[in-house]
């Protein structure tokens, strides 16, 4: 087999900021952007083992797109590569998103910025719908992965199981049923050609790192000591030195804890972690109100980079608000920090996962035991992204009266009166635009914004009370 032509780390940079330029849409975006310009343009790495290294980042905690791109950095150049290429993937989505932060309590009383965020809230349900539909074509080869997906919805929706519970719960279900039952569990169902509706692979070619390429680093136990206590020390002692100097109840300390925990017990990416974070966020600690979270996830549609990256306005808004309310430090310093800490302890243990884990994984990418959890896993995501679609619908589009009832398992009953009806025609006009139209995410969340400053300025015709 014929190899390419070697790549220089300032090539690699150059092609790492390009795809982080042009990842908008959520992870189900971003996977397919990183397979056309990895895969096909490029050649760096095969169909085989970028699939491995997604299997993988899905079964991980946090945003699997950062994680694979980081997991290609790191088969490319090591260590170095690996955090190059994931912090190029967060750069451009932080810097937007801290300006649009920015923007968002300094003029969010401004009946400009109302409207385009009103409208924003009608659209984001439309692209969150479209996510359901793209990983479920992907995940969702037969009945028995679409009854995990729709068991997955009810524990969720119905029953409040904790995520953690219903991936773990998933993974053994696909293990055990990859054993009994292996034509259930498919192996090869999540790539992200497939949500980018592309057809069958082609015949394997030649591609930068070959397949029987040996990787970076050889998995040993001093090794993986020595990489996870560097990287445990870079997540906690700046968690430490904040608890230290600031005091344990500080919004700032408060944050760090929170969103480090978030990153170790939330699984499937950017749209499963939003209902945990949400509830905690916005019922627990008032960082947030349940109309902000979906502003916030507007901005991160808007913006490139990991869609994860809402959690960083989450922070921002947290930490701005306290200090207003408190007076400890100016407020726009304080959302700045509340940026910071957030993004630190939300991605750098991406970097933990990977660097520890990824050579270990390297040896078992033959392993049909691993693929057959993630098929579990990956349907239960389906269902889980259903339930967000949902949870954001029942806030954006009904303005009162509306609620859940406990009868031992949640029950939703919907006030008609309640409907806002131009909030309803904006998430229709969006649907339109992403599925018969074939607009991407970006374009499609525009014209949400500009329905949405016309309605806005008509209240009279929202209905709802």
């Amino acid at each position: 087999m014929t190899t390419l032509a070697p790549v220089s780390f300032a090539q690699a940079v150059a092609v790492w900021t390009r795809i982080a330029l042009q990842s908008f849409g959520g992870p189900a975006g971003q996977i397919a952007v990183m397979h056309r310009v990895l895969v096909e343009e490029k050649k760096w790495i095969s169909e085989t083992r970028f699939l491995h290294a997604l299997n993988y980042c899905m079964l991980l905690p946090g945003p699997e797109a950062t994680q694979l791109i980081t997991y290609v950095g790191w088969l490319m150049f090591g260590t170095l590569g690996g955090i190059v290429a994931g912090i190029l993937f967060i750069l451009p989505g932080f810097l937007s998103l801290l300006a649009l932060s920015v923007v968002y309590v300094t003029w969010h009383d401004v009946s400009f910025v109302q409207g385009m965020l009103y409208g924003l809230k009608a659209a984001v349900i439309a692209v969150v719908v479209e996510a359901v539909i793209r990983i479920g074509k992907r995940a969702l080869k037969n009945n028995v992965t679409l009854a995990i997906a729709a068991s997955s919805f009810i524990a969720i929706f119905c029953f409040a199981v904790p995520f953690p519970v219903i991936v773990l719960s998933a993974a053994i279900i696909g293990l055990v049923g990859g054993r009994v039952r292996p034509e259930w569990f498919p192996t090869a169902s999540h790539a992200p050609k497939h949500a980018a509706g592309e057809t069958t692979a082609a015949a394997p070619s030649p591609t930068l790192i070959p397949d029987d390429d040996a990787q970076p680093a050889s998995p040993s136990l001093v090794r993986t000591l020595g990489v996870a206590g560097a990287w445990l020390l870079a997540w906690w002692g700046p968690v430490a030195l904040l608890a230290l100097f600031l005091g344990r109840r500080h919004v700032l300390v408060d944050q760090a804890f929170f969103f480090s925990k978030a990153a170790v017990i939330t699984f499937g990416g950017a749209y499963a972690v939003l209902p945990y974070v949400g509830q905690q966020a916005v019922e627990r600690f008032g960082w947030v109100t349940a109309g902000q979270m979906l502003d916030g996830l507007g901005m991160a549609e808007t913006t490139p980079g990991p869609l994860i990256m809402v959690l960083q306005f989450v922070g921002f808004l947290g930490a701005f608000n306290a200090a207003a309310a408190d007076g400890s430090m100016p407020p726009l310093l304080a959302g700045l920090l509340g940026s910071l800490v957030t993004v630190w302890t939300t991605f750098v243990p991406c970097f933990l996962w990977i660097f520890v884990g990824a050579p270990y994984i390297e040896r078992l990418r033959s392993s049909r035991a691993l693929a057959s959890a993630l098929s579990g896993v990956t349907a239960a995501v389906v269902g889980v992204i259903l339930n967000l679609a949902v949870w954001f619908a029942l806030h954006a589009l009904f303005t009162s009266g509306s609620r859940f009832t406990d009868y031992g398992f949640r029950v939703w009953i919907p006030d008609p009166e309640s409907v806002d009806r131009v909030g309803v025609a904006i998430m229709l006009v969006a649907c339109v635009a992403l599925f018969r139209l074939r607009l991407n995410a970006f374009w499609t969340l525009g014209i949400g914004v500009a329905l949405g400053l016309v309605g806005h300025a008509f209240p009279h015709l929202s209905g709802g009370g």
